[in-house]
């Protein structure tokens, strides 16, 4: 298990730059790792630490409340405020689930079933791949392998969707995921999606529907997008190369090939803009220092495809899950050219697809090809 000195909020305290690297630096006491059972590197991989077991007591992640569908569940989305997550299934159903309180959770707690507050059958033709929530956290986006994408406005009042959803349907290819961006003073939302087929970056009104964009670059299947404000975004694909776009520009910004020759699963950038981490097929992964243009390090907590990989709230933490069934925490404090300590802090009966990080809380749920998604959370330190 990962074991932690105490439960708290993390803050942010920015990051130094030294002339060996990034270190990171704490501006008040955050939880840190104190043992349990590390990862073992493979061959050839950065070594993170050696494999241990504990004999403290102190509490670790535990299953806080879990639901179970008749296919896999691939898709997590939170609701900005973290009051309730999205989740969407090879059953074509779509579910938002409340977020459970995690205050006073013991030890001994015994995961119940998770309460879901709106749910939608065949809310595609084919399976949900990924979703979304915009930053005002009243449309849901999901796109799916009948190559459509569908908006759906969410009252979290009534707890129920208002009207009919929009039916986007600009590609031709299965949409692999999305992400919004938003320009809150005016409450108007741009989506940005990816996948399969003409390998194009679209970026969609949400109000009209319209495509008002379509970005080439990438010559296979886009896995992964992410965005971390103003007009910048990443793109991972299954052509060996990440992408930094502007929205103000046609090309991309910046290419970034794989390190170790293997695909991008999963791409996110920390709050800061500075650092993105990647998750690949070959199960590494990498952190890239974006304004220095460098690999800082590739390490491998992972002996299957690395489909998810998240920074926590102030990127102290990394979350990644593959399809070794593993979920695991990477601490990232201190300096990150240094071997990073990876633990295992939770399995699933069969793949684990994705893993979303709470917005705030230090909390994360994740859902795997065992047809089950997970909420997470740490016991209070009595």
């Amino acid at each position: 298990m990962f074991l932690f000195e105490a439960k708290s909020k993390l803050k942010t305290a920015g990051d130094t730059k030294t002339n060996n690297g990034i270190i990171r630096t704490l501006s008040v006491k955050e939880p840190r790792p104190m043992a349990g059972k590390s990862v073992t590197p493979l061959a050839n991989t950065r070594r993170s630490s050696e494999v241990s077991k504990s004999p403290s007591h102190k509490p670790g992640f535990i299953p806080v409340t879990k639901i179970e569908d008749q296919q896999a569940i691939r898709a997590i989305a939170f609701h900005p405020r973290g009051n309730f997550y999205a989740l969407g299934s090879n059953s074509k159903m779509l579910r938002v689930c409340a977020f459970p309180n995690m205050g006073n959770l013991r030890e001994e707690h015994v995961a119940y079933e998770t309460s879901v507050v709106y749910k939608h059958a065949k809310h595609h033709k084919g399976s949900i791949y990924c979703c979304a929530w915009n930053p005002l956290g009243d449309l849901i986006a999901t796109g799916s392998n009948d190559k459509t994408i569908k908006l759906t406005r969410f009252n979290e009042d009534t707890l129920s969707a208002e009207g009919t959803s929009m039916e986007l349907g600009f590609h031709d290819g299965t949409v692999r995921d999305l992400v919004f961006m938003q320009d809150v003073t005016i409450r108007s939302s741009i989506l940005i999606s990816g996948g399969a087929g003409d390998c194009k970056i679209y970026v969609c009104d949400c109000e009209s529907g319209a495509p008002i964009r379509a970005m080439s670059g990438h010559t296979a299947h886009i896995y992964s997008l992410h965005t971390w404000g103003g007009c910048m975004f990443v793109s991972g694909s299954q052509d060996k190369t990440a992408r930094f776009w502007d929205l103000r520009a046609s090309t991309p910004i910046t290419v970034v090939p794989a390190p170790s020759g293997s695909p991008y699963a999963s791409v996110c950038v920390d709050p800061s803009g500075r650092l993105m981490v990647s998750g690949h097929e070959d199960g590494v992964v990498m952190l890239y220092d974006i304004r220095g243009a460098k690999v800082v390090q590739s390490f491998q907590p992972h002996t299957g495809e690395c489909r998810s990989a998240r920074f926590s709230n102030n990127a102290y933490y990394l979350l990644t899950v593959a399809y070794d069934q593993r979920i695991v925490i990477t601490d990232l404090h201190g300096d990150l050219l240094r071997p990073l300590p990876s633990v295992v802090v939770g399995e699933h009966k069969d793949k684990v697809i994705q893993g979303r990080w709470h917005p705030t809380q230090f909390a994360f749920v994740t859902s795997s090809a065992d047809r089950s998604a997970i909420c997470w959370g740490l016991p209070t330190v009595m």
